[in-house]
């Protein structure tokens, strides 16, 4: 395993053990708002208080660990890119010492299959680039369609007996990031066909 390969694996644990922190304090937050609830009821206000200081701490905390795990989800996509672009450059690698022992002997026929060959791993390379890149930006970017996010906060707020605020809509993004779908597609199964 290489260094690259070291980096990517330490990289995707520490994002996995970041999101696991992050559901722990999840959890920690709905327990001090349990706790808050019960305290309020029995009209307990210094420690009413003290539980909705805990649960706003826990609810940061979740929020904090979320985005670091975003973010190392990000690097991990880059560093994927780097291993794949070294393994892609060791192919070319290969075809171009093809093409050396071909042009030495001066084959027609064999010089013409080794530069199909070389086309052929370009345009995959040219592919695999494509797709890294496009996972990198939509993994540091929003590509969520706005009107899915504002159905399921209505929806999720109807069900809790809950008006959402404007400032909410104003806060999200508008704008989608990212190619469309149907490209999208496209370098999907171009890549699967690589890969097969």
């Amino acid at each position: 395993m290489s260094g690259l390969e070291k980096a990517l694996f330490n990289l995707k644990f520490t994002a996995k053990q970041l999101n696991r922190q992050a559901a722990k304090a999840r959890k920690d937050e709905q327990t001090e708002k349990g706790k808050l609830k019960k305290a309020v009821q029995q009209n307990h206000g210094d420690i009413a208080k003290i539980y909705a200081q805990n649960a706003i701490r826990k609810q940061n905390e979740h929020l904090n660990l979320l985005r670091l795990a975003s973010r190392i989800d990000a690097v991990s996509s880059r560093v994927q890119t780097a291993v794949t672009m070294r393994q892609v450059t060791g192919s070319m690698a290969n075809v171009v010492k093809g093409m050396d022992s071909a042009m030495k002997s001066m084959d027609l026929e064999k010089i013409s299959a080794v530069m199909d060959k070389f086309e052929g791993q370009f345009e995959d390379l040219d592919v695999a680039t494509g797709y890294y890149e496009n996972a990198t930006s939509s993994a540091t970017a929003t590509g969520t369609p706005q009107e899915d996010v504002d159905r399921l906060m209505n929806q999720v707020a109807d069900e809790a007996g809950v008006e959402l605020n404007q400032e909410m809509a104003d806060a999200t993004p508008s704008t989608k990031i990212g190619p469309t779908e149907q490209k999208e597609d496209e370098l999907g199964e171009r890549l699967r066909k690589l890969r097969a």
